[in-house]
């Protein structure tokens, strides 16, 4: 799960200088960026969610005691959240570079 956090900050963070290049533009279109968002979020929802599953079924086998499957439990509704609060903030971030871009261009133009 920590792996396919970073991995998604890491490809976010690697976007900025795109997204920076393409602000120097007088007219962006943030419909493009928006939907690529979208789909992205929705791939690593899906994919937190098949892990998960995976997970609970692997315990299905496993002689595990309450309180290590309360705390495995525990640790993936832990993790849902993150993902939840990071993409969150991922979209507020497209919506306040999208206010900021437009604000530049209003006083530009």
């Amino acid at each position: 799960m920590r792996r396919l956090l970073i991995g998604v900050t890491l490809m976010f963070l690697l976007s900025f200088p795109l997204a920076r290049a393409a602000a120097g533009q007088s007219h962006y279109d943030f419909r493009t960026e928006r939907q690529t968002l979208r789909t992205r979020q929705k791939r690593e929802w899906k994919a937190l969610k098949a892990q998960q599953k995976v997970q609970k079924h692997s315990w299905k086998g496993a002689h595990m005691t309450k309180a290590n499957r309360a705390q495995a439990k525990h640790q993936m509704k832990r993790d849902k959240q993150a993902l939840r609060q990071q993409q969150r903030n991922d979209r507020q971030d497209l919506r306040d570079r999208e206010r900021l871009i437009q604000e530049r261009t209003r006083q530009a133009g």
